[in-house]
């Protein structure tokens, strides 16, 4: 089972020809990511007893997202996404995080978890920021963990903190992606691929085994033990970039299950992927990304239709992408 706590939201994209609202949220978007390359995967985070809670719970059960944490009196949260004419998305936030009582239910809800995921807002918003911590606490010793901060200076506006933050839970994962412009927020004037290589070093023999930049245009590069590794972005037609990071989450953490390292009993060999491997992983999610920003909304795609798009470009799919139904149903654009 993989899990991804966080936050869900409604994402309401206004536009020069109008507004649509999309269930959307880095953590539930990365869930659904991977629900639709073929893992298990249950989601926990909060969400409320409306309109809008009604349709991220339905959004999550159609992809076949488990929901262990039901509603709660809170509004669920929202999220505006500003689309400019060059599709590059401007958020603001009405939101509430928190998670009451999760700590006693840790032991019950994360059983058989070998695979945990979270970042965003969850990471750093009071009170639930800390509920979260204390869940990667407790599985660190059986579970694979990976983190995205996936800053939201909006909202954290104070750096210095939020560096902070970054840092509990980088020291704590096993597989760490963030953009670059992550990187430029959390350590002004530095390198970003400097800053990703100081990451790698956190937390010694039980840090990251994989640190992850995604760059736009110019395509991810990684570092690991064996080295660095970068492929170039897949040219592609922008309809807009809501939801492409997550979707390069969700397939990079899915190659890292086809791939059998997910899990604590494997951090040793998840820290021994070779260049090549690391360069592989990054194709892959990369080609998650071109199909989300392809088309409207936060949209990842299913394993057929990423296994689609490499094959027709010629790249090698990693261990285990080939197991899933190639006539299975695509989604709807939501």
């Amino acid at each position: 089972m993989l899990t991804v706590i966080g936050e869900g939201l409604v994402d309401v994209v206004q536009r020069s020809s109008g507004s649509q609202a999309h269930v959307g949220g880095s953590p539930l978007n990365v869930a659904v990511g991977l629900a639709r390359l073929g893992h298990p995967v249950q989601f926990i985070g909060r969400y409320g007893r409306d309109a809008y809670g009604e349709a991220l719970a339905a959004h999550l059960r159609t992809s076949s997202v488990l929901l262990p944490w039901g509603p709660d009196k809170l509004p669920t949260s929202v999220a505006t996404a500003l689309i400019d004419d060059d599709g590059a998305a401007g958020y603001t936030f009405d939101l509430a995080w928190e998670l009451p009582g999760l700590a006693d239910r840790l032991p019950f809800m994360l059983q058989g978890t070998t695979l945990l995921h979270t970042g965003s807002i969850a990471t750093m918003l009071a009170p639930g920021a800390a509920e979260v911590l204390a869940a990667v606490e407790h599985v660190h010793p059986s579970a694979t963990i990976s983190f995205d901060p996936n800053c939201r200076p909006s909202i954290i506006t104070d750096v210095d903190y939020a560096r902070r933050q970054t840092e509990k839970f980088v020291t704590l994962a096993d597989v760490v992606k963030a953009s670059d412009e992550d990187l430029e927020w959390l350590y002004p004037g530095e390198d970003p691929l400097d800053s990703a290589r100081r990451w790698l070093s956190l937390g010694g023999s039980e840090g990251p085994a994989v640190v992850v930049v995604t760059r736009g245009a110019e395509g991810p590069w990684g570092v690991n033990a064996s080295g660095e590794a970068h492929c170039p972005a897949p040219s592609v037609t922008v309809a807009d970039t809501v939801g492409a990071g997550d979707s390069f989450m969700a397939a990079l953490l899915s190659g890292v299950a086809d791939l059998s390292l997910d899990g604590a009993q494997n951090r040793k060999d998840l820290r021994e992927l070779s260049a090549g491997s690391l360069r592989d992983l990054l194709s892959h999610a990369a080609w998650a990304a071109a199909v989300t920003v392809s088309r409207a909304g936060a949209n990842p795609p299913t394993r057929a239709e990423l296994n689609r798009m490499e094959l027709g470009a010629g790249a090698p799919l990693l261990a285990g992408s080939e197991s899933a139904d190639p006539e299975s149903t695509d989604p709807p654009n939501n």
